[in-house]
């Protein structure tokens, strides 16, 4: 995500999509463990390790806020970081979700906290934009999260619930929100000068809404192929060979923790990739499977590695 400093003194709300990322290779070590003979525990020790980066990461930002002195909402209200903050409930539902099945009680009340969080946070954003205190030439990829990320993974999240009638309105909401905000930020990057260097990864999250969405549809449809998953598929296809289009461009940037921007859309194409193959039942599903899982974590580890090179650089 963006890395830009609202104050010197507070932590740039970027660092909070190491906790996104690192969520995402967890789902796409859960997605594998249904196809393919991969031991529990591999998903489960990164569930944990995202559960551990979250509460640091809360911890610090927490304990540095209070240090500084500097007004956390004029930081939510800062253009470039603002709708990163959202990160925090979509990690909490997601983790929430996978508590279920171990602790029912505290991981339904995870999931149900986050969802008010996302939902009162995303719309507090759109009022201040509806309000005029954001400009066109201010959009990037990351505000797809609050309105696209957060309904499509509240949507999974209440079908894991149960609470399938609110599953189906939070779907339709990413949905609508999904086209708005894909159609502005697409007229920006046409109509306005290109997006410093820092905030070019943010473009990766455009092929996240196709994944994250189909896997809610699949939530909600108990993984039924129908034409609307199809079209999801379709469009996600076509949105990844966009990102793939522009790997030399993306290979040109010098690296900044902005690099965390692609790592949770990777993940989510992976397990929606994973998430198909058992669908359809395809050959060598488990082995597939496998591949997907172990890419995505190498290529976060990377940018882990390349993370802790540049921090202790600087």
């Amino acid at each position: 995500m963006p890395h830009r400093l609202v104050s010197a003194t507070r932590i740039p709300l970027n660092t909070f999509a190491m906790a996104l990322g690192l969520t995402g290779v967890a789902a796409t070590w859960s997605a594998a463990s249904t196809v393919a003979h991969v031991p529990g525990p591999i998903a489960q020790a990164f569930w944990g390790l995202s559960a551990l980066v979250t509460i640091w990461l809360l911890a610090a930002h927490t304990v540095r806020g209070a240090r500084s002195g500097a007004s956390l909402r004029a930081q939510l209200r800062d253009p470039v970081q603002g709708p990163l903050a959202v990160i925090v409930p979509l990690v909490g539902m997601l983790i929430g979700v996978d508590v279920l099945p171990w602790l029912p009680v505290v991981g339904s009340t995870v999931v149900i906290v986050s969802m008010i969080v996302a939902a009162l946070y995303a719309g507090w954003l759109m009022s201040t934009w509806m309000t005029g205190r954001i400009e066109l030439g201010a959009i990037h990829g990351g505000y797809i999260l609050p309105p696209v990320a957060g309904g499509f993974i509240t949507a999974s999240a209440a079908d894991a619930l149960g609470l399938q009638g609110l599953g189906w309105a939070a779907f339709g909401v990413g949905c609508l929100f999904w086209v708005i905000m894909t159609t502005l930020l697409l007229v920006r990057i046409a109509s306005r000068p290109p997006l410093p260097e820092p905030l070019v990864p943010t473009l990766a999250v455009l092929m996240a809404p196709p994944a994250v969405g189909g896997l809610a549809l699949f939530a909600l449809t108990d993984r039924v192929s129908s034409p609307l998953s199809l079209a999801f598929a379709g469009l996600a296809a076509i949105l990844v060979i966009a990102q793939l289009a522009a790997l030399p461009h993306y290979r040109r940037l010098p690296f900044t923790l902005g690099f965390w921007s692609f790592t949770f859309p990777v993940a989510a194409v992976a397990t929606y990739a994973i998430t198909w193959l058992d669908v359809v039942d395809a050959p060598l599903a488990g082995s597939l499977a496998v591949i997907l899982a172990a890419a995505v974590t190498i290529f976060v580890l990377v940018i882990g590695v390349r993370s802790l090179r540049a921090v202790t650089s600087a």
